[in-house]
């Protein structure tokens, strides 16, 4: 699939603008922080529309206003979205239009929207996404990292052990095609998760954070992981929604990338001098700068090969 129009084919049209909205799912993307970034069609379809879900009801319900849009709401989060899918399936058999939006961005897109999808679809109900704003996308295009490769993640695991995982994973999974890795993050993890990425990757890691997207605060930085941490470490505070990058080319990952096979070898050197496998490894993690807990899933992971 390619990004322009196929030869021959008009690159728009204004095929649905004078018809009656049809019936089905409509998966619509709202403002991620600046309203201007509301798309005609999204207009169209929430004014249309038999009735709007929405991740949060009073957050839709300032954009709605903001528009003139009276169309009526229902929940549909994490919390309900199980019991509430099977009422809004239930509607659309029956020829309603239902659109579903998230606080802000694309719906599915690490919020609710995914799952109801699959089921419509599995129901033989017509699906329609309505395109528009969308924080990975608009970090990426514009962090000057490679953007023709790229894998979001969602968000970091909010514990260190999970998260040092996650990223030891794409660290040993380094491929010889560059390739950027997308992350949301929250202001009070921001610190911890370049830290990981520091002990994971190296302090020569280049990432970039964008933080507060179409927003009048909007920001990115780029650099290192040491040279954003000792940034964002001297902040006073940390506000905003922030988009975690991390440039997978791979130049830029760290010597310790290359040299991790070799901890198997030094554990197995102390421990024929005669040192326990946990002394061995507590040496090693120490000598390594890790801590004992990678060293030990590191080992483990060279014993299973």
């Amino acid at each position: 699939m390619t990004g322009g129009p196929t030869p021959g084919e008009a690159p728009f049209e204004n095929q649905h603008a004078e018809k009656p909205l049809a019936p089905g799912l409509y998966l619509v993307a709202t403002p991620i922080g600046n309203l201007e970034d509301i798309t005609l069609r999204a207009l169209r379809v929430l004014r249309s529309a038999d009735r709007i879900a929405c991740e949060d009801t009073r957050q839709t319900a300032k954009l709605l206003g903001h528009f003139g849009i009276r169309t009526p709401t229902v929940s549909y989060h994490a919390h309900n979205e199980t019991s509430r899918a099977t009422v809004l399936i239930e509607a659309l058999k029956s020829g309603a239009r239902i659109a579903i939006v998230s606080d802000a961005g694309m719906p599915g897109i690490a919020d609710p929207g995914a799952a109801i999808a699959a089921e419509a679809i599995a129901a033989g109900i017509a699906v329609y996404p309505i395109p528009g704003a969308n924080a990975a996308l608009s970090a990426l295009i514009a962090s000057g990292l490679p953007a023709d490769r790229f894998t979001f993640h969602g968000f970091l695991p909010s514990k260190e052990g999970q998260r040092r995982t996650v990223l030891e994973a794409l660290r040993n999974e380094a491929t010889t095609t560059p390739i950027t890795h997308i992350f949301y993050e929250t202001p009070h993890r921001i610190l911890g998760a370049l830290e990981d990425i520091i002990a994971t990757f190296g302090p020569t890691q280049r990432v970039v954070i964008a933080r507060e997207l179409t927003k009048l605060h909007e920001e990115f930085s780029r650099g290192t992981a040491a040279e954003l941490l000792a940034d964002y470490t001297k902040r006073p505070s940390i506000r905003g929604e922030m988009v975690l990058l991390l440039d997978g080319t791979p130049c830029t990952a760290s010597a310790e990338n290359t040299s991790a096979p070799n901890l198997a070898a030094e554990v197995q050197a102390l421990m024929v001098s005669g040192v326990t496998e946990k002394d061995a490894l507590k040496q090693v993690a120490k000598d390594r700068g890790i801590g004992k807990s990678e060293a030990y899933r590191e080992w483990q992971r060279t014993k299973k090969r």
